[in-house]
């Protein structure tokens, strides 16, 4: 709440904690507090650093000398065991929800029985 507001003004109260005056009402913020939202964003800046700390290998020759390579595997497969894998979840669950789905609608077709 204190991140959206923009008229917020801290004032020290006898140089222990803050208080934080807006226009929805009035917060206690102590040093320790402080700190902690200095450390959160110092962190954040650094996570969303453009800069890069390490040289990432360009493997983009590799990849299409994979993809490209006429070996009989359908090109969503050729990515190994985790393309695998998804392709496998995704049948699943798709004749599973249109089973589930014919099933649903044969029920809602067929009148109740009424005692």
């Amino acid at each position: 709440a204190l991140a959206r507001d923009l008229r917020v003004v801290p004032l020290p109260v006898c140089g222990l904690p803050f208080v934080v005056f807006s226009y929805r009402g009035w917060w206690v913020v102590t040093a320790k507090m402080l700190r902690n939202l200095l450390a959160l964003r110092q962190i954040a800046q650094r996570t969303i650093s453009t800069a890069s700390r390490r040289q990432l290998e360009n493997k983009v020759a590799e990849k299409q000398k994979l993809f490209q390579e006429d070996n009989g595997i359908p090109v969503h497969l050729k990515g190994g065991i985790g393309d695998a894998f998804l392709y496998r979840a995704t049948m699943i669950l798709t004749v599973g929800g249109t089973a589930y789905t014919i099933y649903q609608l044969a029920v809602a077709s067929l009148p109740k029985k009424q005692d």
